[in-house]
């Protein structure tokens, strides 16, 4: 008996520790969830003494007497299980001392979990206890004004949630309330989750930490010896959250999620007791939380992804297809121009140009002396008359505006706790946004947009992160709250945006908080390089950017004037005398279905030039589906040889997109090997290189199908794969 490809696919990526699991499902094997996942859909179900939420994909499990707590987390059609003992549904510190919410106690062997050791468990009786629970429908946590093209995604996401409700048990919280939200989704392995707590007593408590995720999860590997500069595999678990800045990828973007070790598991193999094996999420500082009595806090949302495979390509898909599912906006992807100069006559020149080769929106890019802190009416009502001219042409408008790195004075700047005065913060000197004049910068962006009708705001040094010691600023009483006031105040904004339809560019990972766009990961000094040099390093760019984020929430960065030095050999100006270079920043972006800023005064400067980015603008919107659908890494770009990267969707006519790159001095002609199965294709498809005739060819048993391909040299061609319907196999 064959092994359907799917299973083979995941003892592939898992190991031989599933081959049980697998073995048992042969006969009766799912659908890939990731090329139909329309049988997905979530429960909830409960019993006297459990409840489940499960989808087909992934099962979280509590127990719900004596206490409530979780005893299973699975995925359902690897086998894998990941919980290997028992803790808390959350860990709460109110006035200095640290409450368990929920949680059972009595489990002889933290290595692993037996169902009658579960039923034997008992309760703690200084813990908060479960007192009820109800179920829904997810809500959603950002409210979202769609107004441009995007993919076709229900927000908010589908599925079912589970509300477990606790209260003290005794002493001076037994009034504390703790409502523990769980959600699971429709069509993905991803639970999410976070805590509302409330103040039922007559006194003010002060919520010093949270933690809303405490896991005792199976160690990924074990070893006896110390490590201390090599770092350990963890479990195939991700956490994304809304309380991520300061990175612009799923990695340095994460401020919750820490595996730790686990001192209580004393039968693990790490003779120091060090295996990374507790996932752990909480918020770095904080909150430091004041609750009035009847007041209530709610926590940022963590969203738990329960992998089915160690191989990267299956994870980085997992992850974008989360963050889509998440933060439907980061779909969104406009093709924009940023024009260095807010004066009236240059910007409108833009606008006609931009409208002539159809491009979609125009940004008052940084330097242009657009001022969105100005509260002139007079000056506002200027900037408005310039947006009305583009927006009567069907062009959306952006400004920019910096927040970070720069310090405003003494009474509104971080102040640093070692020292009590400025300077030392993640970019050196920050203001403070929960400073007065934080919450005048929040009025004054929220009021300029509104007065002048922009659709998008481009915000350089969001929150990162800073903690301030000022005891003066009116939204924050010292260090232990200003990191929670300060981000609140950022994602406050974000959703702003998002409810009045403003696209929101971000240096960091805003997206769950609302932010469509973060850069794709590139260094600015690389566009003073030469151009033929540059345009390598931006294929390396998008096929590095694209591993866990979606094409469309990375930009890409293209100064057609010269940008920080490397004179003529590395500006694109004058762009008619550069037209090879031109056309290959557009087929290196467009043709990967990413936006670049293309900064300047024009986009063209002659007929042959207008043409060029015509189209190449007309190539993309042709091709956007799938140029916007999932992304399959293939060869890396290295100089040294052809590199490409595959777009697919099993769910368009056209499955599959590849844009081959050759750039060699010679011509190229060759067979090349696609990883098709995630088009959904089998037995044999239909390929069309560029516009030419249509062609059968076969796809193997493994869903990797061989073309032949001729490129000229220094120069770039595309193929498409459709179903072919009927006929017999090449």
């Amino acid at each position: 008996m064959r092994m359907p490809f799917i299973r083979s696919v995941l003892l592939a990526g898992l190991g031989p520790w599933l081959i049980p699991a697998i073995s048992t499902a042969l006969h009766a094997a799912p659908p890939d969830w990731l090329l139909d996942a329309s049988s997905y859909t979530a429960t909830v179900t409960s019993s006297k003494t459990a409840v489940v939420l499960q989808n087909g994909l992934v099962r979280r499990t509590i127990r719900i007497s004596p206490n409530a707590a979780t005893v299973g987390l699975d995925h359902l059609v690897t086998g894998a299980s990941f919980i290997r003992a028992v803790e808390p549904e959350a860990l709460l510190t109110v006035d200095g001392k640290e409450l368990a919410v929920g949680g059972l106690k009595g489990q002889p062997d933290r290595a692993y979990l037996l169902p009658e050791w579960t039923a034997a468990l008992t309760n703690d009786p200084a813990a908060l206890g479960f007192v009820g629970m109800s179920t829904g429908n997810p809500e959603a946590p950002v409210p979202w004004k769609s107004k441009r093209h995007h993919a076709d995604i229900p927000w908010p996401p589908p599925g079912m949630s589970l509300d477990l409700r606790f209260r003290g048990s005794e002493g001076p919280h037994r009034d504390l309330f703790v409502t523990v939200h769980h959600e699971l989704y429709d069509g993905l392995p991803v639970f999410g989750k976070w805590l509302t707590v409330s103040n039922g007593g007559p006194r003010e408590i002060v919520l010093d930490r949270f933690t809303s995720e405490r896991l005792a999860v199976v160690e990924a590997e074990s070893a006896v010896d110390e490590r201390p500069n090599i770092a350990w595999r963890t479990p195939a678990i991700d956490v994304l959250s809304d309380y991520m800045f300061k990175g612009m990828d799923v990695v340095t973007g994460n401020q919750t999620a820490t595996w730790q070790p686990d001192p209580a598991f004393t039968s693990q193999v790490s003779y120091a007791l060090h295996t990374p094996c507790i996932l752990r999420v909480q918020p770095p500082v904080g909150p430091g939380r004041h609750l009035a009595p009847g007041e209530s806090f709610t926590t940022f949302r963590s969203y738990l992804i329960v992998h089915d495979s160690t191989e990267r390509e299956r994870q980085g898909l997992t992850l974008r297809h989360a963050t889509r599912a998440l933060a439907p906006w980061t779909t969104e992807n406009p093709i924009m121009m940023h024009v260095r100069s807010a004066e009236s006559k240059a910007f409108r020149q833009a606008v006609d140009q931009c409208v002539e080769v159809g491009f979609e929106m125009i940004i008052y890019t940084f330097g242009s002396g657009l001022e969105m802190e100005k509260d002139d009416p007079a000056y506002m009502a200027r900037v408005k008359s310039d947006v009305d001219y583009a927006h009567a042409r069907g062009l959306e408008v952006g400004a920019y505006s910096l927040f970070s790195s720069r310090s405003i004075d003494p009474a509104n700047d971080v102040l640093n706790p070692s020292t009590g005065k400025p300077g030392g913060a993640i970019f050196g000197n920050a203001p403070c946004f929960a400073s007065t004049w934080g919450q005048n910068y929040y009025r004054k962006l929220t009021n300029f947009i509104s007065q002048t009708g922009l659709d998008l705001l481009e915000h350089d040094g969001p929150y990162p992160g800073d903690v301030c010691a000022s005891t003066n600023h009116p939204g924050h009483r010292g260090v232990a709250d200003s990191q929670w006031a300060n981000w609140e105040m950022n994602a406050g904004l974000y959703r702003w945006c998002r409810e009045h339809g403003v696209y929101v560019n971000q240096p960091d990972y805003y997206f769950l908080a609302g932010g469509n766009k973060t850069g794709m990961g590139y260094r600015e000094d690389n566009f003073s390089l030469p151009r033929e040099r540059q345009l390598i390093h931006i294929r390396q760019n998008i096929h590095d950017g694209t591993w866990t984020k979606p094409q469309t929430a990375g930009w890409m960065f293209v100064p057609l004037t010269e940008y920080q030095g490397g004179g003529a050999a590395a500006t694109i100006e004058p762009l008619a005398e550069h037209l090879p270079a031109y056309e290959g920043h557009l087929a290196n972006t467009l043709g990967a279905g990413v936006q670049a800023c293309w900064r300047g005064p024009r986009l063209y400067d002659s007929e042959a030039t207008k043409v060029l980015v015509e189209k190449w603008v007309s190539f993309f919107k042709k091709h956007r589906d799938i140029l916007e659908s999932d992304i399959i890494h293939g060869r890396r770009p290295d100089g040294q040889d052809v590199d490409y990267i595959l777009h697919v969707n099993p769910h368009l006519d056209t499955r599959a997109y590849v844009m081959i790159h050759n750039p060699l001095k010679t011509t190229v002609e060759r067979d090349l090997t696609l990883p098709l199965y995630y088009s959904g294709l089998s037995n044999v498809g239909l390929v069309k290189i560029e516009d030419g005739p249509a062609q059968r060819v076969a796809i193997e048993r493994d869903g990797r199908m061989t073309v032949r391909v001729h490129i000229a040299p220094e120069s770039r061609t595309w193929l498409t794969v459709e179903e072919a319907r009927g006929g017999k196999t090449p």
